[in-house]
């Protein structure tokens, strides 16, 4: 893989050092969301299909298992220890059908028109200029294939996220809410906005709020280690982070939180069959 942008690196460097908690309990959001996103496109046996920032495959294993063994499924990301975990479910599985590649998709070099659906799940965000990217990922849609982008809703993993922050603030304002972009396009004004820049002017966007049940107010902690939030929490010194960990946590058993928000908005939209490249 050629050498990765500031940010991008940085991504990487957060989601492989994630990796460790990505599919514990607390985080089953991930397949829960990855999942529903697959439903919304309507997935055939033998459809080809391109999935990227798979993570450990939340939407590319539901692919998988939905255009079966004459079908395809391209599933990339630039954190190759959550494709690993990605390639140890395939395999429990049986699905020889999924090939998870450690890939920058901007670099990748794809022929136009060749996926019958293309999905990003928690992901568009990331990309520096995300009309670039979405008009990339369209060029590789086939004409009545099905693009599909989910992102985060507002409110995401509250109200855990709150005390968290304010735990940052407290012990390390340096650190302050330094990268949070899924906010670029946290609503459905927003997320619809972007993809008319992009082109793709017709769409439906399905804003769906959800929680995670969490089992005791600790288990937000967990969600933060297998998460974005990873990349804040790896800057602190270990005097640091237990203090922005005890914080975080005495903010949420003050209030008995037992749940944290995963609003999530779902974009899927079809490529007509006479639509120009």
């Amino acid at each position: 893989m050629n050498q990765l942008d500031p940010d991008k690196a940085r991504t990487a460097l957060t989601y492989s050092a994630a990796a460790d908690h990505f599919d514990d309990p607390p985080l089953a959001f991930w397949a829960r969301i990855g999942e529903r996103t697959v439903e919304r496109i309507g997935l055939e046996r033998g459809h080809r299909v391109l999935d990227v920032c798979s993570g450990t495959g939340s939407s590319a294993i539901p692919a998988a298992r939905s255009v079966g063994p004459t079908g395809s499924v391209l599933a990339v990301d630039l954190a190759d220890a959550l494709l690993d975990r990605g390639r140890a479910k395939a395999r429990a599985l049986g699905l020889s059908n999924i090939d998870l590649r450690c890939a920058d998709v901007e670099g990748l070099d794809l022929p136009p028109e060749g996926f019958d659906a293309v999905v990003c799940v928690f992901g568009i965000f990331f990309m520096p200029d995300m009309p670039a990217a979405v008009r990339r990922l369209w060029r590789w849609l086939k004409p009545g294939g099905a693009l599909a982008i989910t992102t985060w809703g507002e409110r995401v993993l509250e109200p855990g996220n709150t005390a968290f922050w304010g735990a940052i603030q407290a012990h390390r304002p340096d650190l302050y809410k330094t990268f949070r972009p899924w906010e670029r396009i946290n609503t459905p004004d927003a997320l619809r906005s972007m993809l008319a820049e992009a082109g793709v002017a017709t769409c439906a966007v399905d804003a769906e709020r959800s929680s995670q049940p969490l089992t005791s107010p600790d288990d937000w902690w967990v969600i933060a280690l297998g998460s974005g939030y990873r990349g804040t929490i790896d800057k602190l010194d270990p005097g640091a982070q237990e203090a922005v960990r005890r914080d975080t946590l005495a903010a949420l058993r003050a209030r008995s939180a037992l749940a944290a928000e995963t609003n999530a908005l779902y974009a899927i939209a079809r490529k007509q069959r006479d639509a120009g490249r």
